[in-house]
């Protein structure tokens, strides 16, 4: 069973990565066969939030955006499971910043629960990056007190407890934002994953977001020139998408995949697995 690993333990090994040019990786896990068979592949962190529980059920993953559950008590529902399959890679937790029955000091107090249960880190989902700033519904979540920078505060939060911080950034502003709360490593979220059974039909192109991601790095290394940089999602759904987004985008130092690690897998090899029985034919009797 892991536990907490600290913080400066985990950025070394990760600069380790950046200065060997070896890609970091992280990987959603909505069940524990997952995180333990991306441990066992070498990831580098195992991510867990609600959207995990709902995509290894078959639905999308914007579903954790939805209110078909409370986020946080689904993570720590799927943390019995993980964490008690997980050996020694650090596993980070989805906190949802802008839940209303987690502020200020309730919001630290259950940081300070995840650090206890064996988690190193935290990422900001469910968020509310994922809502077009541009809508009106997004523009009254930020009115309304459940804005971005609840997000922000959490991850500054979670940064002063000494826990790594992976935050998902959405444009230059956010970027900004985490990265002078403490943010370790930004991941460049492209929006909903493509492919697959229930993945994006409508997401951006390869070129616009090889345009967006080094955009968002340059950005980030404007602020802070050790800054690790992911991306994540959109497009860049399997390797072939992460090699070309890789070999263009300079700075860049990895990739976290949810949908990526958990469902496209899945989606390709039961199908695989059976037709591969289905072609046996049988031995008649005499």
């Amino acid at each position: 069973m892991v536990q907490y690993i600290p913080r400066k333990q985990v950025l070394d090994k990760l600069y380790e990565k950046v200065a060997a040019r070896e890609p970091i990786l992280g990987a959603g896990a909505g069940i524990g066969i997952i995180a333990k068979m991306a441990e066992l592949a070498g990831i580098d962190f195992i991510v867990i939030y609600n959207s995990g529980r709902f995509r290894m059920a078959g639905f999308g993953s914007l579903a954790g955006l939805m209110p078909y559950g409370d986020a946080h008590q689904i993570l720590l529902d799927l943390a019995q499971e993980v964490l008690s399959v997980v050996d020694h890679t650090p596993v980070l937790a989805g906190v949802t910043g802008t839940h209303p029955f987690y502020q200020g000091y309730r919001m630290k107090k259950f940081l300070e629960v995840l650090k206890d249960m064996g988690f190193s880190g935290v990422q900001n989902f469910p968020t509310v990056g994922l809502i077009d700033k541009n809508s009106l519904f997004r523009r009254n979540l930020e009115e309304s007190g459940m804005g971005y920078d609840k997000e922000v505060v959490a991850t500054r939060m979670a940064h002063e407890l000494d826990m790594v911080t992976t935050p998902y950034v959405f444009d230059e502003e956010d970027t900004i934002e985490m990265i002078k709360a403490g943010a370790d490593v930004v991941v460049i979220h492209l929006g909903l994953t493509a492919k697959g059974t229930i993945g994006a039909r409508t997401t951006l192109s390869l070129q616009d977001g090889v345009r967006i991601t080094q955009h968002l790095v340059d950005v980030a290394r404007s602020q802070k020139s050790d800054i690790i940089t992911i991306v994540h999602g959109g497009p860049v759904a399997d390797v072939d998408d992460f090699k070309y987004v890789a070999e263009r985008v300079k700075g860049l130092h990895g990739f976290f995949g949810a949908t990526t690690f958990e469902r496209l897998p899945v989606e390709k090899a039961v199908p695989e697995q059976i037709r591969a029985f289905k072609s046996i034919r049988m031995n008649p009797y005499p």
